[in-house]
């Protein structure tokens, strides 16, 4: 049984056998960076999938930059927390333009990491979202969504770690999720990983570039 992961490759490698059967499918991989890229590329590898990059951000509430009201995509598309906007006040306006923002950081990060390459078309495809682990959920919700729109025959979430609640709240949001690991006593995804560093966006592009040079066209 699985307790914890040595790193993120060993996590994607896990993952990877799970979802073996989607290798004849026609999968696009959306790997959440950063920390879900290095869990995604051995699961494209395996299944023989295109990878691309699915990036949500969180919108913060004015001055409490670690609380989040709600995130947004690249499709500008915001999902709020009514609650917290209700209690704390915040106006529309300062909703607006907080994901103004964050979707032109989405897009210049998208930009560095994968260039020009156009947005796939799913249409008649898989779409399968894979980070290295879920907390509360809330901003990868928001990632399930924007690709939900977008049309796939089948959407997909596969993470190594997330609490069981959690598991069953992002259950709503997918046609399947595969989760190998899901304990009770949940902190952050970090405390189940021996080696959980924190990448940078040179070393994504890395990554990146070294796939589309081993398998070019799939990235």
């Amino acid at each position: 049984m699985i307790t914890r992961y040595r790193n993120r490759r060993e996590a994607g490698e896990i993952l990877a056998r799970e979802l073996e059967g989607y290798k004849n499918y026609d999968t696009v991989i959306y790997a959440v960076p950063r920390g879900g890229v290095p869990v995604a590329l051995p699961v494209a590898d395996a299944l023989d999938s295109q990878l691309d990059l699915i990036i949500p951000r969180k919108i913060p509430a004015p001055h409490q930059p670690e609380v989040a009201i709600g995130a947004v995509c690249e499709d500008g598309e915001v999902l709020l927390d009514p609650y917290l906007v209700q209690r704390l006040g915040i106006s529309d306006e300062y909703i607006n333009e907080a994901a103004a923002r964050e979707v032109s950081e989405i897009k210049r990060r998208l930009q560095a990491y994968r260039g020009k390459r156009p947005v796939t078309d799913l249409s008649g495809r898989t779409a399968m979202v894979i980070d290295d682990g879920v907390a509360t959920g809330f901003t990868i919700t928001a990632a399930l969504q924007s690709i939900s729109r977008r049309g796939p025959r089948e959407l997909v979430l596969a993470v190594p770690v997330a609490p069981p609640d959690t598991v069953e709240t992002l259950s709503q949001e997918v046609d399947r999720i595969y989760c190998p690991l899901q304990p009770e006593n949940f902190y952050a995804v970090g405390q189940f990983y021996d080696d959980f560093n924190q990448l940078t966006d040179d070393e994504i592009s890395r990554m990146l570039q070294k796939r589309e040079t081993q398998y070019p066209g799939r990235t």
